[in-house]
This record gives C-alpha cells, structure tokens and sequence, in this order.
C-alpha cells in the first residue's frame, strides 16, 4: 500500500540537516574519521551540579507524574526570577510557558495565531524550523526578509514588505551568521511590530554564549516589547543540555496563553524532573553576570573561534570573530554546497549556507563545537584542502 502525504508536507522543502546527518553516518561507517563542524550541538558537557541535580530528581518518584501544559509553578517562578537577575524583566508565571525545547515553542506559536494564506515575516538565511516547522507546516505563507553582509545581517525595515503580516521572527544572536544586536536595533524591531500589528518571535537561545564583553539583551528590555513580543529561550546552549529537552517562552500574556491552548492539545509539558533540574541550574545565576562554569566553558568556546577563524583567514576566506554563538560563517566564494563536498572529502563536515535559505548561499556555517585538538586537526585538513 502507498500513501499520500498532506500538501503540507510536500511544501517542505528537503531538511538540510538530516542529509548531513545522514552522510556523517555513512562515512562514519566507511571507517573514515570525520570531524563534525555542522551540527550545533555543545561537545562540552552539563556542569556537575547539574548531573547531580538530575540523579537526584530522577530518583524521586513523585517525579514521574504529568505535569502541566504550561508547565511546574515552581518552573515558572524560577524563569521569571531568571529573568529578573538577568534582564531586569517583571514576568509574572502567567507570562511563562515550559517548552519541550524552543524549537517545538517556536513550531507550535504559529499553530496558535495563524492561518491558511496568513503571511509569515522569516529572516534569510535563518533556523529552517522559522519557514517550515513554524509557516509551511501551519500552512502560512513564508515571507523572506533578507539578512545581507552589507546590513550587518539584520533586516532592512525599509524593504521589508510588512501589508498583511501577521508574525515575524528575528533570533539575535544569530544563527548561522552569529549576528549581534544592540537594544537600539531591537527599537526598531518593537516598532516596526507596532506599527503593522505583527505578533514579534525572539529566539534568543544564544544569548548566554557571548565573548569579548558582550552580554546579549532581551527584546522585552524594550519599553512595549511586551505589547507585541514572545521571547523564546533554552537551557541547552546555556547548561549543555541539547538532548534534556527543556526551554521556556516568556513575554505577551495573550501571546503565552495561545501557545499554552495548543500544548494543552498535544503534550502534558516536559518531565516534572527535567523541570526541578531547571530550577536548580537557572539558580546558579546571582546576578545578571555570568555563573563561573559558564565563564570557562566560554573562554575555552573563544579559543576554539579564534583558532578557527585565524585558519581561515589565513588561507585567504572571509569570516569575523563572533562575539557569540559557537559558529563562524565564512564567506566561501561560491557554491557552497562545493566548498562543503570539498571538505568533506577531507574528512570535515560543515554546513553549506544554501541549507538557510536562498541569501545563505556562498557562505558556509562551521562550528567550533569540538574539543580544540580536533579544531587543530580540523584546520590542516581545511588547509589541506585549499
């Protein structure tokens, strides 16, 4: 028997990501030693406290119960006190909602505000789930709003075609191209919101993985952000916990409620565990600075960077130092599904820019989550190849 899938999915176009997935198995298999520079996925471990947080609340049966859709008070109370600490932000719990990772967040916002036909303002290049998980598979329309070198890869309002949008995502720090912004941008963004009655998407799951002094804001640290805006966080790039599956969105209460209405649907929140682990991790911060393991495991983030970005230069390709993320994208200087074959004969894998988005292409993401003497060993193989 053969079925036919929904249109919807057949609007989707190929995910990049788990070809590339796929490849790195196959080589794998072949016995070749491949160095992974292109998923984003912390090689450095969860903090100790953190580990023994989780046995301990594995451990305790009453943990093992449903929890809520909008997740455990206690959850919520502890966001919002995070929020306090690091962003000088009032959230009061009705205004915080616990997410089985950020990307099922950002997927079911759209479930809940918009319709068939109903266009969707996405960055380009830009996380896929913004144009697919979020839009095509809500049957949204995907509107594009270029993110180019020459603009400091942010959207140029003045071009972007707002009649008839009903939401727009912008995610600072960026990924793939570990873009920053300032509060004077995110200004702009509230108004622009305002201004065209847009419900605003902030993905700002990089915020706490900055160097050189930069501290990353939150768009609700604009006066009236809260008017327009959810903002949509994770422990798994703060507290390496990608695969625990626990984040939260904050912001416009009427924005939470819908998102709350949908997940009533579909899941009962994440594991009560994972939740009073959370607690206890969003509780290293006592201030809005930066706990200790979090300084370290970005100091050594940072020397990955600049190993990766001196090779680069050096054999003559075009990149900045990111002041956050723990990616670099590199100006290829042409087809970057080539340069990224090119390396993975080499045995490196990166990702190919066209996997963002059509203004992705001729550039390349690579990652420096890897410990640094794969980073070394991965550079004279990036020389190797050039």
């Amino acid at each position: 028997m053969t079925f036919e899938y929904a249109d919807r999915i057949k609007r989707l176009p190929p995910y990049l990501f788990a070809e590339i997935e796929r490849i790195i198995k196959e080589k794998k298999a072949q016995g070749i030693d491949l160095i992974s520079l292109s998923i984003g996925d912390p090689d450095l471990p969860p903090p100790p406290f953190v580990i023994e947080a989780l046995k301990e609340e594995v451990a305790n049966l009453k943990n093992h119960n449903y929890s809520f859709s909008q997740g455990e008070p206690d959850f919520r109370e502890a966001v919002a006190e995070w929020y306090k600490k690091r962003f000088n932000i009032e959230l009061q719990q009705d205004q915080v909602i616990a997410l089985l990772g950020s990307k099922e967040g950002i997927a079911n916002i759209a479930r809940a505000f918009i319709n068939p036909g109903d266009k969707v303002l996405v960055p380009d290049p830009a996380y896929p789930v913004y144009a697919n998980g979020s839009t095509i598979l809500n049957d949204g329309t995907a509107v594009p709003m270029p993110l180019l070198e020459e603009n400091g890869f942010k959207p140029d309002y003045e071009a972007v075609n707002a009649k008839n949008a009903k939401m727009m995502f912008l995610n600072y720090p960026n990924n793939p191209t570990a873009a920053t912004v300032d509060k004077k941008f995110l200004r702009q963004a509230v108004d622009f919101a305002k201004d065209n009655n847009i419900i605003l998407c902030y993905d700002n799951a990089y915020s706490e993985v900055t160097y050189d002094g930069y501290r990353a804001p939150s768009i609700l640290e604009v006066e009236g952000a809260m008017d327009v805006a959810i903002e949509f966080h994770s422990l798994s790039k703060t507290f390496n916990m990608t695969g625990d599956r626990i984040a939260f969105a904050v912001g416009n209460k009427q924005l939470v409620s819908g998102l709350t209405k949908v997940k009533s649907q579909i899941d009962s929140g994440p594991p009560v565990y994972t939740q009073k682990v959370a607690v206890k991790a969003l509780a290293a911060y006592t201030s809005n600075e930066a706990p200790e393991f979090l300084k370290k495991n970005n100091q050594i983030l940072q020397e990955r960077r600049d190993l990766l970005v001196e090779t680069l230069c050096k054999i003559g390709y075009k990149c900045e130092k990111p002041k956050a993320t723990f990616y670099v994208w590199v100006n290829c200087k042409g087809d970057s599904m080539r340069f990224a074959t090119k390396l993975l004969d080499v045995g490196v894998a990166v990702t190919p820019g066209i996997g963002f988005g059509k203004y992705g292409e001729g550039y390349a993401r690579i990652t420096f989550t890897q410990p640094k003497e794969r980073i070394i060993e991965a550079c004279n193989r990036i020389v190797s190849a050039f």
